[in-house]
């Protein structure tokens, strides 16, 4: 246990960390890459946010702030909230029971509902919740236990259909302690559980009587006028497609109040509308630039840029299933095939060249630099054509008349999709089918609609090879719902990939609560994973994020890049300085 100085700073800390969730969003529009090892042109620097104050100004009360993006929420109800737009808004207006600090660790702040970290039974299996006993609703009701046991039992209810199920099928049984302490009791030890607790609450007052069935049907999370908020930020309006506005609550509970008066939501029709809108000033933040934007934006002067890469990588899945290819016969099988597709991709050229410098090679599924970061344990393969080559012909492979490798009569030939739209992927397709080409493998890129992509290709596991993303925004990194046979299609496993031995390892890791113990364990999961290869685990990447220099903040309160919506981390802490423009 840490404890720490300054509102930043969590009352504890509790280290668990990183498990995986699809990411697809859209690349940058980079100009496309070259195949060759040394980039083109100098990479860009790594530049991460950096304090905006000196020590000695004080903080102004006051001002909006006026947050940009592409796409209009769904509803800022906890229950069914998951996309990208709704979560910004809730990151305002809608308060955790526990947070996470930058280093991915749960955590109490003063703007926790929580009171303390959880206690945990020393079986692992009954957790004691503390809330405080000041927290309100925006509508002056209190936030109690009866709150958390609400949102817990809507979640893992089938009827209601919440896209968070799974956070709490582990659930035995709750007991209401007093109105304020709730008692957890679980089916099973399950160590990523206590993550599960970084939930933010629906009111029980509002929604008890609602069946819950018809919960996603209610204005709650819809109507700004029926959603009573738990946060700083009380939901004043909506123009759909437009904008939302966000008042500060002058009665939050919270014992940091905001600086900022009032947060606009402004919603524009594509990124280089945003980005415009950023130079001109009428935003203050843009989290996603198109890197071809990004030397006009630095251009300008009174805009801070942050290039550091976020938590999410790209990956070239294989698929273990012999069916999807020709005379069933799978071109996947062994694993010495698998690393030399992985030293063939130039890896680090398509960072340079694609991502302009905004990315990091990925040798693992782990978030670099967090505690399950198996760091060395995991092998690296370096771009090496001639390794390639050799590793091809010690697994069997001859080169054929066309110069394209064979082995039992089938060509080493294969298609590989990916989602049309996605302009860094649809670049990195043509350096990975001339790279392996080099090395006498025929890959052939397909870019289809992403949700036919997912709808009739991913989810049935009906594919040869995949070029997708994932997202390490879940702070515990158990990935057996994703490289487990338990999650063979329509789960996440979507090319069947069947590893014993890697399964035993990801239940023995979440077997036991002690983080020392676990990462050791996923020590061994990073060796193995990485030495076998479901995936060649491409790149760690992220999108460069601009805030205007009206926006003002301490260092210890800057915004954080490897965490989700951390792009507003300490917002409570910001103020807007208009007097030295």
């Amino acid at each position: 246990m840490k404890k720490g100085k300054g509102w930043l700073k969590p009352l504890a800390l509790l280290s668990l960390t990183g498990a995986l969730l699809v990411g697809c969003s859209s690349g940058n529009n980079a100009s496309p890459g070259t195949a060759t090892p040394a980039p083109t042109k100098k990479p860009v620097e790594q530049v991460a946010p950096q304090a905006t104050s000196t020590d000695d100004e004080k903080p102004i009360d006051g001002g909006t702030f006026t947050h940009s993006t592409t796409s209009d929420i769904v509803t800022i109800n906890p229950i069914f909230g998951n996309d990208t737009a709704s979560g910004d808004v809730m990151e305002y207006t809608q308060a955790y029971l526990y947070n996470r600090n930058p280093s991915f660790d749960l955590a109490v702040y003063p703007w926790s509902l929580a009171a303390e970290l959880p206690k945990i039974s020393e079986d692992g299996l009954t957790y004691t919740i503390k809330m405080k006993n000041h927290a309100k609703w925006s509508d002056g009701t209190p936030i109690t236990a009866d709150d958390l046991i609400y949102t817990i039992n809507a979640i893992k209810n089938p009827e209601t259909g919440s896209p968070e199920i799974t956070k709490y099928d582990k659930v035995k049984e709750m007991k209401k302690l007093d109105d304020y302490t709730v008692e957890i009791k679980l089916t099973q030890l399950y160590a990523p559980f206590a993550f599960g607790l970084m939930q933010k609450l629906a009111p029980a007052h509002v929604l008890k009587d609602v069946p819950f069935k018809e919960l996603q049907a209610h204005s709650y999370g819809k109507d700004p006028a029926k959603t009573p908020t738990s946060g700083p930020y009380k939901w004043s309006e909506w123009k759909q497609k437009e904008f939302h506005v966000l008042d500060a609550n002058p009665d939050y509970w919270g014992e940091k109040k905001p600086h900022i008066q009032k947060v606009v939501y402004k919603i524009y029709a594509d990124q280089n509308t945003q980005v415009q809108a950023l130079m001109k000033g009428d935003v203050d933040l843009v989290d996603s630039i198109p890197v071809t934007q990004l030397e006009a934006v630095k251009a300008k002067g009174n805009i801070n840029i942050s290039t550091e890469p976020g938590p999410s990588y790209e990956y070239f899945a294989f698929n273990f299933d012999k069916k999807n290819f020709p005379n069933n016969y799978g071109l996947f099988e062994g694993q010495k095939t698998r690393q030399a597709i992985a030293h063939a991709i130039n890896r680090q050229g398509i960072i340079d060249n694609i991502l302009k410098g905004t990315g990091k090679i990925m040798d693992a599924p782990f978030l670099p630099g967090t505690w399950a970061d198996p760091g060395d344990a995991a092998v690296h393969y370096e771009y090496s054509v001639e390794k390639a080559k050799q590793l091809l012909k010690e697994d069997g492979w001859v080169a054929g008349a066309d110069g394209i490798l064979a082995k039992d009569g089938n060509r080493f030939s294969f298609e590989f999709i990916f989602n049309s739209g996605n302009s860094r992927r649809e670049q990195a397709a043509v350096v990975i089918q001339q790279n392996l080409k080099e090395v006498g493998i025929e890959a052939k890129p397909k870019a289809l609609d992403f949700s036919a992509l997912v709808d009739q290709y991913a989810n049935p596991g009906k594919f040869q090879v995949l070029l997708l993303g994932w997202q390490l925004s879940d702070p515990d990194p158990d990935g057996i719902s994703t490289f487990g046979k338990k999650a063979f299609p329509p789960g996440n496993n979507a090319g069947w990939y069947d590893n014993p031995k890697l399964d035993a390892l990801w239940e023995k890791a979440v077997s036991t609560v002690k983080q020392e113990e676990r990462a050791a364990i996923y020590k061994e999961v990073g060796k193995e994973i990485s030495t076998n290869l479901p995936y060649v685990f491409m790149y760690q990447y992220g999108t460069p994020r601009g805030m205007t220099s009206r926006v003002k903040y301490k260092d210890e309160f800057k915004p954080v890049s490897m965490i989700p919506y951390g792009e507003t981390f300490g917002f409570l802490n910001w103020w807007i300085d208009d007097t030295k423009k």
